[in-house]
């Protein structure tokens, strides 16, 4: 319990009077001792009336899972169960690692009435953490104290990686609006690898496509048509390196990488293609390639606590490892962010992997390098900047370049653009047979 501003100022304006009776003792020093009992009855009766109020009833209700750097809402229901009314402050007990967004709360409550309120909260990192009790200061009736209580269900949520982007492809998918995501999946029209099924003959299918036995039965021309392969693996090769740990913005580049993760996984469960992961340069962590309804919850909870560390990568370690556990032919998905220092392991890495599997490598590309490059040269150390920032450039270049002589396939995107580059680009390769 503290005293409010008007207790102070009720006994600071007692202590002025104070003062004049002590100029004239004879007028007013009765005035002034009656004032002083009438303070101490009131300050005392408000008192007690504080102390003897119920804990607030409070319920909190909220997803017990979050995608992180996405605003979620949050709604707490208050019950006054006092004898009078109420005014209070709320603060709930919201985890360091969360952003919040409409928290402290000024909120009035009449006597057994109720009230719901609502804030957002933003994930900063992923992993599982704890909602503590509500804070709650109350105001006393008469105004002259405040009293801080806690109450209400403590509870833990899991923050996963942004799974809000597969929501978004499934949305989208169902009502053919996949364009708006930046997807483009493209159909071909009888040029698969997979047999789907006989119907009639069309303007611009090839004579090879006619089933002429099919024909002769039925009397008018009819065609096969063929699908995509299925049934195939999509592995991601993922870097927990500390080169990982890089932050464009509020997200660091693994959790930009996560996300990708989840949102390819989602698509090639949904063409019939199993995934698994294996990450190295960390925790190591392995899901065998599988398809089952359950595969991206699987993969859901073998990521979400997952954080990059400080550790040094070696890319030709992490390729021994996954030969020894994979040996179908996949795709293999290598996600890292490159550095020059890394090139003994990387090259000797992707040349292993590719005698049994069709590999990806996927760069993370820092957005300070093209901002360094937009600011204009204006002296001596803007002009170094400059080259130094060409020089690297130029080294990752000639990196790509025998990338590309091993027959090794690539890509360089920042990191907001991972996702939707991702996805297409393995919807490209499953399109052209490649896989």
């Amino acid at each position: 319990m503290s005293p409010s501003r008007t207790c102070v100022l009720l006994l600071t304006g007692w202590l002025a009077f104070a003062i004049l009776a002590s100029v004239w003792p004879n007028a007013l020093t009765a005035h002034w001792k009656a004032i002083g009992w009438a303070i101490l009855f009131l300050v005392t009766i408000d008192a007690i009336l504080v102390m003897r109020s119920p804990v607030m009833d409070v319920v909190r209700r909220m997803p017990g899972t979050l995608p992180i750097g996405v605003w979620c809402d949050v709604h707490l229901h208050l019950s006054n169960s006092s004898a009078w009314p109420l005014k209070l402050e709320v603060f709930d007990g919201i985890p360091h690692e969360l952003d919040a967004h409409g928290m402290p709360r000024q909120q009035r409550l009449a006597q057994g009435a109720n009230a719901d309120l609502k804030y957002q909260v933003r994930p900063k990192e992923r992993g599982t953490h704890h909602f503590g009790a509500c804070h709650f200061r109350l105001t006393s009736p008469l105004g002259l104290w405040r009293r801080n209580q806690r109450g209400g269900p403590e509870m833990q949520v899991r923050v996963f990686p942004n799974f809000a982007a597969v929501r978004k492809y499934a949305q989208l998918a169902t009502s053919h609006r996949l364009s708006q995501l930046g997807i483009h999946k493209k159909r071909r029209r009888g040029e698969g690898m997979e047999f789907h099924q006989l119907r009639e003959y069309r303007e611009g299918d090839s004579l090879r496509q006619i089933d002429w036995k099919a024909t002769a039965r039925m009397k008018r021309l009819i065609s096969r048509d063929y699908q995509d392969e299925r049934d195939q693996q999509i592995v991601f090769l993922l870097d927990c390196g500390r080169r990982m740990r890089t932050r464009d913005g509020e997200l660091s580049h693994f959790d930009h990488t996560l996300t990708a993760v989840l949102l390819t996984a989602y698509v090639a469960l949904r063409e019939g293609d199993a995934t698994g992961l294996l990450t190295f340069a960390g925790e190591e962590r392995w899901l065998p390639p599988h398809k089952t309804g359950a595969a991206l919850d699987e993969l859901l909870q073998t990521l979400y606590d997952l954080q990059p560390t400080t550790n040094a990568t070696d890319y030709l370690a992490a390729a021994r490892v996954y030969m020894t556990r994979v040996r179908k032919r996949s795709l293999v998905i290598l996600v890292t962010n490159l550095r020059d220092e890394e090139d003994d392991t990387l090259l000797p890495a992707l040349q292993l992997l590719r005698a049994r599997h069709l590999v990806l490598l996927v760069n993370l590309r820092e957005r300070a390098l093209e901002q360094a490059l937009d600011e204009p040269v204006t002296d001596f150390d803007s002009a170094l900047l400059h080259g130094a920032v060409h020089e690297y450039l130029d080294q990752r270049r000639k990196t790509f370049e025998r990338i590309h002589a091993q027959g090794v396939l690539s890509m360089d995107v920042l990191p907001e653009q991972l996702s939707v580059s991702m996805v297409n680009r393995y919807l490209a390769l499953k399109r052209g047979g490649a896989i």
